[in-house]
């Protein structure tokens, strides 16, 4: 059956890649973007609605009659517009989605849960953000877990790990693919680091099965792939062609040694990036796998491969 689909963050990461998955079903698309319909490239199938989520009167009309909502606008990059956009926003949307939509679909973070820094984090796992974003993020899940509470539409909260892919905006990856090729990348701490991670084709097979299935109504998944950083390692340095480090160095003097040099622009060894190196925790997605039947369409290592070639293309 065709079904009206209303997208917004639709030229972003996620977002456009979502687009053609309903365009390949046979879906009546339309999205929200503050790009012009030139600069979105977009098929001309899809209802181009160009603005923010300031203009109300415009929000009703983009939502009005849609059967599913993916809201996938957000900031990740200006700290200073993540509450305009992730908690204001989210406000006028939902004003303006109320009694017109059937499901909404909130595309949030695994980052939700805070720092974790080691064992299994699932759905039930205290919410615990502290960065702006995801302070902000939380704030707009909550706002419509309790519009759908009071009957506005269903809802469906989809919370991914770090998403990659070629084209991804996050160059932490890319970073890293970088320094394994120079030889400059060494292990941090004890063995056995998680790398959590979700491929963006992935996310998109979620996010569809949470627009589909009625027994996603109501719920909250996490979604993530995982293995040991040392095979997460291994995998991207035999895609080069590069031999696979073995340096590790204790991780106190390398946080010392980062803390020390963290007045120099643009230092690559920052404490975040520590964190990310020493972290045991595993993000678990077998509530989405139990519930709506999710398997992981691209594996860790094809969509690993797909982002080394990619970075190599560009880096030519």
């Amino acid at each position: 059956m065709v079904k009206q689909i209303a997208i917004t963050g639709a030229t972003g990461f996620i977002g456009r890649r979502l687009v053609m998955r309903h365009l390949e079903q046979g879906d009546v698309v339309r999205v929200l973007s503050r790009r012009s319909r030139d600069k979105a490239v977009l098929p001309n199938s899809v209802s181009f609605f160009q603005g923010d989520l300031n203009n109300s009167g415009m929000l009703k009309a983009f939502a009005e009659g849609a059967d599913v909502l993916y809201h996938c606008a957000g900031e990740i990059a200006d700290i200073s517009r993540m509450e305009d956009v992730h908690v204001l926003g989210t406000r006028r949307l939902i004003e303006a989605a109320s009694g017109r939509i059937g499901r909404w679909i909130q595309l949030s973070s695994t980052g939700a849960h805070g720092r974790q820094r080691e064992g299994m984090i699932t759905e039930n796992t205290d919410l615990n953000p502290s960065g702006t974003y995801e302070l902000t993020k939380v704030e707009s899940d909550a706002q419509v877990k309790e519009a759908s509470l009071q009957g506005a539409f269903q809802h469906v909260i989809l919370r991914p790990s770090i998403v990659y892919g070629a084209r991804m905006p996050n160059k932490s990856l890319y970073s890293l693919i970088a320094m394994i090729r120079r030889g400059w990348f060494f292990f941090i701490g004890q063995p056995g680091a998680s790398a959590n991670y979700i491929h963006v084709d992935n996310v998109i097979e979620a996010l569809m099965l949470c627009g589909k299935l009625p027994q996603a109504t109501e719920q909250v998944y996490n979604l993530s792939d995982h293995c040991e950083l040392e095979h997460f390692v291994a995998t991207i340095a035999g895609l080069l062609g590069v031999a696979v480090p073995h340096t590790r160095l204790p991780e106190l003097p390398v946080r010392t040694l980062a803390l020390l040099m963290g007045v120099i622009p643009r230092m690559p060894l920052t404490q975040a990036r520590i964190d990310a190196l020493t972290n045991h925790a595993i993000y678990s997605s077998k509530k989405i796998e139990f519930e709506l039947g999710y398997r992981h369409p691209i594996s860790m290592e094809d969509g690993l491969s797909d982002l080394v070639s990619y970075w190599q293309s560009k880096d030519q």
